[in-house]
């Protein structure tokens, strides 16, 4: 399993991107995260493609809007990427997003057979563990974009056996509420890694590593 868990955009080592990828170069861009911020989520996607673009990548969006109740589809989609680059935003609209259009039972077989890699920030990276439910300080669950059911999914991906709080001592809008977090898992005795906006996290067949200098 690869994964590139950054806290804010790319990070200060993108390099470690490339170097999961293995000479591989179909990205695809999901921003799903912003569909309820229609002018943010445009520039997002534009700033993201130019970027990864400029790190020798092949991006392309896929929005998880067009495979909702279609999974086979998307699973054919998913079959011609190599990077799943996942933009941050609302947490809680980016995981309804997965599970109505089956991406998180996919993305967890793929990454178990090495066939993909799971990258992004934010968003992408507090999904990733097991719960959602120290989130609501940063993430708001009643945002519902059109299309979207309005169930809250409190489940996380279970990728990671530990939460990750992003943002924390940082120059972000998000950054002092990451201290809730905090307090939530250390009141539960739960397992947590924190990362500075500049630092990633990179997984590699369990092996785990925080890579990039604070910015």
């Amino acid at each position: 399993m690869r994964m590139y868990l950054s806290s804010f955009d790319l990070g200060s080592a993108p390099e470690n991107i490339i170097a999961l990828m293995a000479g591989r170069t179909r990205a695809a861009v999901v921003v799903n995260a912003l569909d309820h911020r229609e002018a943010a989520r445009a520039q997002w996607l534009q700033s993201q493609t130019r970027k990864l673009g400029a790190l020798g990548l092949q991006v392309r969006e896929l929005d998880l809007r067009e495979y909702f109740g279609e999974p086979q589809r998307l699973r054919d989609a998913l079959a011609h990427i190599d990077l799943l680059w996942v933009n941050g935003g609302n947490a809680f609209i980016l995981r309804r997003a997965m599970r109505q259009s089956g991406c998180d039972a996919l993305l967890t077989e793929l990454l178990a057979r090495d066939q993909i890699v799971y990258a992004g920030f934010s968003a992408a990276v507090v999904i990733a563990s097991s719960s959602l439910e120290a989130l609501t300080g940063a993430s708001d669950p009643a945002e519902v974009p059109p299309g979207y059911a309005p169930e809250v999914v409190w489940e996380g991906l279970g990728l990671l056996p530990f939460a990750v709080v992003v943002h924390v001592d940082s120059d972000h809008p998000e950054s002092a509420t990451m201290k809730d977090e905090i307090r939530y898992y250390q009141e539960r005795g739960m397992a947590y890694r924190t990362l500075r906006d500049g630092q990633a996290l990179v997984w590699r067949d369990g092996l785990v590593e925080v890579v990039g200098v604070p910015t």
